[in-house]
This record gives C-alpha cells, sequence and structure tokens, in this order.
C-alpha cells in the first residue's frame, strides 16, 4: 500500500495499519480488549507518537486507540475528508451596522489540519460567512489580521498596536470592532485595552472560543455571533469580554475588561467577572442590561487613545517561606514596578521586609493586591499591613492582580514620577477599583451540600 495513505502514521502503529490494510479516511470497525468502536482513521500530527490510532466517532469527537488493544481492523468504506470551510460572498448591506474585526491569531472559527495538528483560522468576510452565515443577519463585516500569535505571545507591542488600530478604525466610521483572541491572556488584553483606549464611542468587543470549531460542543460560531450583535448593536461603548454565560448555549456575558478573567482551563464558561456582576446578557439578537451605568454609545468619532507601556514590570505571587532575593533580583534587572499578589488582606512575610525596603529605596514601584482575587487590600488592620505601608507598600484597593500588573505597567509607560503614578493607579477606570463589592459579586456555590444541589438542579438539565 502506498505510504501517503498513511498521512503522519509510523513505527508501530504504521505497522498495524498496515497488517490490517487499514487506511487514513476509512470508515473502519475496530475491535479492541477494550470493545468495538466505529469510526474515521484520521491523520497524525507529524511530532504525534507512533502508539495510538486516532478515530473520529459518530459524535464529531476524536478518540485515540491504543495499538496494543488492536485485535481486528475492518474497513467498512472510505471517502477522503476535506476539512475546508467553504468561502461564500458576504452579503453587505446598507441597513446593518458595520463591525470591523481585527484578528490577533485567535481561532474564533478554523478548521483543523490533521497532518499537522495545527488550527487553520477562517478570516476572510467569505470565511466567516461560510463558516457562520447567520453572521449576514447582524452586520456588515470586514477583517484585518494585525497579528498571528497565540495568545500567551500577546503583550505590550501588542497591546500597543491593537490601541492605535482601534484609534484609526473609530476615525474611519465604524460602527463597532470585534478582537479575535486566544482565551488564555484574553483577559490581560481586554485590561490593556481599557486603559491605552478611552472615551470610547463604540464597542470593543474581545471574544475567543474554548473549544475549536471542528468539535460538536465548540463555542466558536455562538461567541462570534454574540459578539458581532454586541459590538454592532449595543449601546454599550466600553471594552468588553464576550464569551459564554452558562455552560449551556442560552447565552453570552459581556464583562468589562477590568474586572474579568478565566477561571477554568476548559469550561466554555469559563469567563466570570469577579468582584461584580456582568455588564449585560447578549444572544445573537439582543442585549439585557445587568447594570444601569455604562459608558453609552455616541455618534462622534472622538477617542483617547494613550499607547503606553513599561515592560520592566513583574507580578509576583506570594508563598510561604518566600526568599528576599525574589524582590532582590527583579530590581537588580532594572525592573520599575512590581506587584505583590499577598496573602489575606495584603500580607508577606518578614524576611521579605528588607528587600522590599531595597526596592522602594531605589524608586521601585510596589503595590499590594489580594490573591483570594475577591475583597480589597486592607493593610491597615494587622500590624504586618501596617509595617508594609510603612516600607512604601501601596495598597491597590480591590484591583485584580494581573488588572495591577497591566495599569502599573501604563503607568510608568506615561512618566517616571511615582506621585504620579500613584494618581493614575489609584483613580478608577471603568471599575478596575470599585467603592464596594455587591452581595453577588462573590458567589461560589459548593456542591455536594444538600441545598446547593437542591438549587442546580433546577437549571442543570
Amino acid at each position: 500500500m502506498s505510504e501517503d495513505i498513511f498521512q503522519g502514521y509510523k513505527g508501530k502503529a504504521l505497522e498495524v495499519l498496515k497488517k490490517f490494510n487499514a487506511r487514513v479516511w476509512g470508515q473502519v470497525e475496530i475491535d479492541t480488549t477494550r470493545g468495538l468502536f466505529h469510526g474515521t482513521i484520521l491523520p497524525r500530527a507529524e511530532n504525534d507518537d507512533d502508539r495510538h490510532i486516532v478515530l473520529k466517532i459518530k459524535t464529531g469527537y476524536n478518540i485515540g486507540i491504543d495499538i496494543d488493544t488492536v485485535k481486528n481492523i475492518k474497513e467498512l468504506g472510505y471517502k477522503k475528508a476535506k476539512y475546508q470551510i467553504p468561502e461564500k460572498e458576504f452579503p453587505y448591506s446598507d441597513d446593518k451596522p458595520n463591525v470591523k474585526l481585527l484578528g490577533t491569531g485567535g481561532t474564533i472559527a478554523s478548521r483543523l489540519d490533521y497532518r499537522t495538528g495545527a488550527v487553520i483560522p477562517a478570516f476572510s468576510p467569505g470565511e466567516l460567512y461560510g463558516a457562520v452565515p447567520e453572521l449576514a443577519d447582524i452586520c456588515n463585516i470586514t477583517t484585518e489580521k494585525l497579528f498571528a500569535v497565540f495568545s500567551e505571545n500577546m503583550g505590550p507591542a501588542q497591546y500597543i498596536a491593537l490601541s492605535r488600530a482601534i484609534g484609526k478604525e473609530i476615525e474611519k466610521g465604524i460602527d463597532g470592532i470585534i478582537i479575535g483572541h486566544g482565551t488564555d491572556t484574553l483577559h490581560h488584553t481586554a485590561a490593556a485595552l481599557t486603559f491605552m483606549v478611552q472615551d470610547l464611542p463604540v464597542p470593543i468587543v474581545l471574544v475567543g472560543s474554548q473549544r475549536s470549531s471542528d468539535r460538536p460542543s465548540s463555542d466558536a460560531a455562538l461567541n462570534l455571533m454574540h459578539a458581532a450583535y454586541a459590538a454592532g448593536h449595543s449601546d454599550i461603548a466600553e471594552v468588553l469580554v464576550c464569551m459564554f454565560g452558562p455552560t449551556s448555549d442560552e447565552y453570552g456575558f459581556l464583562h468589562r475588561g477590568t474586572r474579568v478573567r478565566k477561571m477554568h482551563s476548559s469550561y466554555r464558561s469559563t469567563f466570570r467577572t469577579l468582584g461584580d456582576i456582568p455588564l449585560a446578557k447578549v444572544t445573537k439578537n439582543s442585549v439585557t442590561l445587568l447594570k444601569k451605568s455604562y459608558n453609552q454609545r455616541r455618534r462622534d468619532r472622538k477617542v483617547t487613545i494613550l499607547p503606553y507601556f513599561e515592560e520592566k514590570v513583574s507580578i509576583v505571587y506570594y508563598y510561604p517561606n518566600m526568599q528576599p532575593d525574589i524582590i532582590d533580583s527583579l530590581v537588580e534587572n532594572g525592573y520599575r514596578g512590581i506587584v505583590i499578589a499577598g496573602t489575606g488582606l495584603g500580607h508577606v512575610n518578614k524576611p521579605l521586609y528588607p528587600a522590599i525596603e531595597r526596592a522602594v529605596a531605589k524608586n521601585v514601584a510596589v503595590y499590594m493586591t489580594v490573591q483570594t482575587l475577591w475583597g480589597y487590600v486592607h493593610m491597615y488592620v494587622y500590624d504586618t499591613g501596617r509595617d508594609l505601608l510603612a516600607k512604601g507598600v501601596i495598597p491597590a484597593a480591590n484591583m485584580l492582580p494581573e488588572v495591577a500588573y497591566i495599569k502599573l505597567g501604563w503607568a510608568l509607560g506615561q512618566t517616571d514620577d511615582l506621585k504620579k503614578v500613584k494618581e493614575i493607579m489609584l483613580a478608577p477606570i471603568n471599575d478596575d477599583i470599585t467603592e464596594r463589592e455587591p452581595y453577588n459579586g462573590y458567589l461560589v456555590y459548593q456542591g455536594g451540600v444538600p441545598e446547593v444541589e437542591e438549587f442546580i438542579r433546577k437549571f442543570r438539565k
């Protein structure tokens, strides 16, 4: 049999396929020591192991079958699949809002290249329309790919480029902007854009997907529809994160860019507003406000772009027995700002005190947040907090640690004057600091407790 029908398979796995005359793209029945499996044999990524055969089963999911369990493979049919998103001309309409999609490398609509294992994004308007035709009922979309990076590689250079691109699009008269972004650091970018792009006249909506488009449970299409409606029709002219609300397909949430965080590695409903409630619920044809106060859409084209960032800023997560050389090494390497995620109300151990004093003496800005995520820094309550205040540590109220890191980088990018930095840091911007947290801004239910289980059963189908 020709080697090109075993795409990506090698070693032991290749021997098994040849033994049973099974081909990639063959519809097969595989008899194993764990039972029968039916599906289509998929190509392997070039860097994968040689111990498994990958099968796409009827549910649409892919499974790996250990070759040591295979007793027999019977090919029942053969049809080479083409995982190509069809491209159709986007039907523009004068009566719909114009929305610009700026791409950073996130794969909000995509196909999978099984040979390499790479996810190939659908990005042009025609590709997006082919993947999600419902978009044409919501708005007119044009696209521009600014970067092609994984979200973990997003940083100050990308934040600045995005803020400037947003400013140009607003000047041209766009009705709303979507930013396609990987989910892992989406909340960092949302915070950065909140600080760098202020007094917005239109919505800026960051959106991603937790599960790729080739999976039956993908959230990509629905997230994109929700983001398109929010960008084109919402009255909320702020930097927003748009992702699933519940784990079901019922609706999405619009979160403020300064109060949102990714809270689960794989749940579709991973993004949550902390210390507050989301701004709104969104579907593909409606926005339901949950808060009364927000920056409203305007007809003018005015916007304030503040594209500054000092890269020599770090965030330090305190842990018991942390040694002072952690702080000293940052100072010695030229860091100008340190955000500490402290315990409780904003505490660290005493061995760190001399290092913190050395940092402050060298004009390093040191800010305290809480690693509990919910709640405020209160450094007047215990001796530890008061000692740290005396040494120059500045409490950052209820700013999330990542938001404080982003804001400190942004502040230090504008000035070397630490008094001015403090003024910038402690001046609330889009609820990065709030006067109080509402009673329903902290809800963490503990499963297994009878009253909680009874509550969950009312909603979990």
